[in-house]
């Protein structure tokens, strides 16, 4: 004797698709991102001028953005794509031994601005990532570069926010939260490829 089963729930479940739903987000994301393809390719080159001169990028954020930071650090210290000189650029979170003394002896809202006070230089940009632009820390880290007369630039989620506030320049990228981080990663890469290529283009004027 068979048994006859309702496809009721089996097509309810099959209307509800996660995978292509975080897809089809992530493109208007990303749609969203290249609004500023014109300010990434200035922030390419500027580095690339920046850096080249002798200055350094100090990078910042918290959890995912903290792996975003250490993830643009290790593109120039190391490569992108072709292989060229190395280049000076510190992601603040990756110091585990300051960030755990300086929260423990100063707070963690001060996590980041002490190391900018050590490290950063007028002339040197300091980028700072955030999904909700709101983290104190990052904020503390703004007015730190701002004192030392660093160049400060903000890479956000939704603006306005505080922190796209107090930067020199920022790209808000205006999506939710889980796409912000992935279409931060995305700016990035534009970001180093534009570095990559004036870079190139310096050394064959050579």
């Amino acid at each position: 004797m068979s048994i006859i089963e309702t496809d009721q729930p089996r097509t309810a479940a099959a209307r509800h698709d996660p995978v292509r739903e975080h897809l089809q987000g992530l493109r208007a994301a990303i749609t969203a991102t290249e609004q500023h393809a014109t300010r990434l390719e200035q922030w390419g080159r500027e580095l690339a001028a920046r850096l080249s001169d002798g200055h350094r990028l100090l990078v910042a954020g918290n959890g995912g953005s903290a792996a975003e930071a250490q993830h643009l650090t290790a593109e120039l210290v190391g490569r992108y794509q072709h292989d060229r000189p190395a280049f000076s650029a510190l992601a603040l979170s990756s110091e585990s031994s300051s960030v755990t003394a300086i929260g423990n002896d100063y707070g963690f809202d001060q996590i980041f601005a002490r190391q900018v006070h050590a490290h950063a230089r007028a002339g040197d940009v300091v980028l700072l990532i955030s999904t909700s632009g709101r983290s104190a820390n990052l904020l503390r880290a703004a007015e730190a570069a701002r004192q030392v007369g660093a160049v400060v630039w903000s890479l956000t989620g939704p603006g306005a926010n505080p922190l796209a506030d107090l930067a020199d320049e920022a790209i808000c990228v205006d999506a939710p939260s889980p796409h912000v981080q992935e279409c931060h990663l995305v700016a990035i890469h534009a970001v180093c490829r534009v570095f990559d290529e004036q870079i190139e283009k310096a050394e064959d004027a050579e």
